[in-house]
């Protein structure tokens, strides 16, 4: 039993050694970082603007018929409403996501849920997904699927 114990202490005591002589077997293998780049250096994609004249917007003089406030109440059943209004209502608007920071081809983005990294096909807090990371007059700017564009505050 002692003589047990004396090997364990043996080796406890020269294992460090052994770490330390032999940094190459035990370290952080940095194989495939040189590899890694800048994405600006290999994606340069452009950038379609769609014009401002080319979007079809509604009419001004038509009042919002859609019913933003939920009150849990069911109409009378004299109303003689068609039922269009409810499918024409729009979707909630954008889900308030920022883009905080840019490196080596991927975005970290910040919603009221918390911090995500994200790269070029990757879903978004708005459902849409990543397609284009690019520079704009010195800040960066994410594209989504949808169209939507969000530009870094820096």
């Amino acid at each position: 039993m002692k003589g047990g114990a004396a090997v364990l202490a043996i080796a406890a005591a020269l294992f460090p050694w052994y770490v330390f002589l032999n940094q190459e077997k035990f370290g952080v293998s940095i194989d495939g970082w040189e590899q890694l780049r800048d994405a600006r250096s290999f994606r340069h994609r452009d950038v379609v603007e769609v014009p401002a004249m080319a979007m079809t917007r509604a009419p001004a003089d038509t009042p919002d018929q859609s019913d933003m406030l939920v009150t849990a109440t069911v109409p009378k059943a004299g109303d003689d409403q068609k039922g269009e209004i409810g499918t024409q209502q729009p979707f909630p608007g954008r889900s308030g996501f920022r883009l905080l920071h840019v490196a080596n081809g991927r975005a970290m983005i910040e919603d009221g849920n918390g911090m995500y990294i994200v790269q070029t096909g990757s879903i978004l807090p708005d459902n849409s997904r990543l397609a284009a990371l690019t520079q704009k007059n010195g800040k960066w700017v994410i594209i989504t699927s949808s169209g939507e564009t969000y530009e870094s505050e820096k």
